[in-house]
């Protein structure tokens, strides 16, 4: 079994339906979720003309491997209704990989880790809520190490 990190985002609809409903197709398709953070809310990141969003991440272990887990998260998020209408718009479910184990991976397809992780306070919160120490492998900087020195200004606020 292989440990990643997924990135949950919403911000239309039922916010908090749609976080569970994504929750609950990756424990049914991908894995088991060993780990999740709070779940925060954010202003929107860079287009900021719409809804506030919630945020969560997860620390889930996947016998899949980095292609498959986009295939199926893609596939999840489609499932829930999720349409694609314009770079960083508003969204039903975005569920980004951010980390799988230490790899380092860039193919037409994906690229992980998540090459903005290290300037989105609202990726960065919960995930050095659930892992300070992990050492971002391109960068060689902790989670934490890298949430001092963010400069996203955007407030991000710890909701349950």
């Amino acid at each position: 079994m292989s440990q990643c990190y997924l990135l949950l985002g919403t911000n239309i609809g039922d916010k908090k339906r749609n976080l569970l409903q994504a929750r609950d197709a990756i424990v049914e398709r991908i894995g088991k979720i060993t780990n999740p953070s709070a779940i925060y809310q954010t202003s929107a990141w860079g287009k900021e003309d719409q809804d506030d969003f919630l945020n969560q991440v997860l620390e889930v272990e996947t016998a899949l491997n980095p292609e498959q887990l986009l295939a199926i998260c893609l596939e999840i998020e489609k499932d829930l209704g999720r349409v694609r209408f314009e770079h960083w718009g508003e969204r039903l479910i975005d569920i980004d990989i951010l980390y799988y184990e230490d790899q380092v991976i860039t193919s037409q397809r994906l690229t992980v880790p998540h090459p903005e992780i290290q300037n989105r306070k609202f990726t960065l919160i919960p995930l050095v809520e659930l892992a300070p120490d992990f050492i971002h492998p391109k960068m060689n900087q902790t989670n934490k190490d890298l949430l001092g020195l963010c400069t996203d200004p955007l407030e991000v606020v710890k909701i349950e």
